[in-house]
């Protein structure tokens, strides 16, 4: 309807300003033809002036009786119908007049409609350019959930009416992935990942991070545990964005991915197996007597609380082959990889360590006897 107002506001426009040229051209056409009757009044006076004088001399001359009755009333006669050809000139110019003030109203009238017109025009665009909408960014259409004739509610963001389309900007293609708690400490802006989609098996898409996200999110239930009314334990995540740097053009919004970010980078540099690394309590690692039994505990003798302390404190290593016992010695460690972790202090190149099961390593004890056996593994089929 807005466009059908425009379209006949247009037309309208179209009426006033011919309406508005034939008017001017009418006022110069008064104009002209005022000239020319002023032209003629002034020549037409001009004969009279000189018919006037001729009269006035003939008149003289009639009295003296020096010419014919007949040529005195010839010059008469011409005098009258030149007084009266100027004074029929005359009305004919206030006439004229009279018809260029017309026509001057009749312009300016012409005139008025078009700005009125114009005003209008004005008016009914500005209602049809708020029958637009703008999308803020350049992209492609990835949603449109509305078709020509269906009703639009505007002003409503959260009902599903207002929603008209969905633009997404290809141009820059991120990947939303969640990282967990124990390693978004080591999330650092601009750092380099590998992306993976599942959709496009045997392709590696290299990106760099551009935003990490503060809230913890809910493993569980997706949401921001700020939103949570309840304390849990459970795992958290956080939202981590990733920058695709040259994304392909097949790619598409919406679709699952996996992003290794590399948090750290050593060069030659000592590493272990994860699994070959474990946790002991110092009291474990105390020597015990030769003979192998435990010292009986004395009753009544007071514990120092310091040294029961001490004795729980944990210790992190590894298990050290010395001859045939394994020894537990203590190490520091750096970054973490996929399988393996930098060891930065308590072992030196060569070292070999015990390596095996989470149950193996956990339940060995310090100095206990092995026999170092490096053979594959064989298969047995059932």
């Amino acid at each position: 309807q807005s466009q059908a107002d425009v379209t006949a506001q247009k037309a309208a426009i179209s009426s006033a300003d011919a309406e508005s040229s034939a008017s001017e051209a009418g006022v110069k056409a008064a104009d002209e033809n005022l000239n020319t009757l002023q032209a003629s009044i002034d020549r037409a006076k001009a004969e009279v002036d000189r018919s006037r004088l001729a009269f006035e001399r003939a008149e003289l001359l009639y009295k003296e009786e020096l010419i014919a009755r007949q040529e005195f009333d010839l010059r008469k006669a011409e005098y009258e119908g030149l007084r009266a050809g100027v004074r029929e000139a005359e009305a004919r110019l206030v006439q004229a007049r009279a018809q260029r003030q017309q026509f001057a109203a009749q312009l300016g009238a012409a005139q008025k409609r078009v700005t009125q017109s114009q005003a209008g025009l004005a008016r009914l665009a500005d209602v049809l350019e708020k029958h637009y909408s703008y999308s803020p960014l350049n992209g492609v259409v990835t949603n449109l959930p509305v078709r020509v004739g269906e009703t639009v509610v505007p002003g409503i963001q959260n009902s599903a009416a207002s929603l008209i389309m969905t633009i997404a900007d290809m141009s820059l293609i991120t990947a939303e992935v969640k990282v967990d708690e124990t390693d978004i400490v080591n999330v650092k802006l601009d750092q380099v990942a590998d992306i993976t989609v599942d959709a496009m098996p045997n392709r590696t898409f290299k990106g760099h991070v551009i935003e990490i996200g503060n809230t913890a999110i809910l493993r569980s239930t997706g949401l921001a545990a700020s939103q949570s009314n309840i304390s849990s334990q459970e795992a958290k995540d956080f939202k981590v964005v990733v920058a695709l740097d040259n994304a392909p053009e097949d790619i598409r919004p919406g679709l699952s991915c996996t992003a290794k970010i590399t948090t750290a980078t050593r060069q030659k540099v000592l590493t272990i197996p994860i699994q070959a690394l474990t946790i002991r309590q110092k009291g474990d690692l105390e020597p015990k007597p030769k003979d192998g039994k435990e010292p009986k505990e004395v009753k009544g003798a007071k514990i120092d609380p310091a040294v029961e302390k001490a004795k729980k404190e944990e210790i992190q290593g590894v298990f050290v082959i010395a001859g045939e016992k394994a020894e537990f010695r203590k190490v520091d460690t750096g970054i973490t990889g996929a399988t393996d972790i930098e060891v930065t202090t308590g072992l030196k190149d060569g070292d070999e360590i015990v390596t095996g099961s989470y149950k193996v390593i956990r339940t060995m004890r310090n100095e206990a006897k092995i026999k170092v056996d490096n053979k594959a593994p064989v298969k047995t089929e059932s």
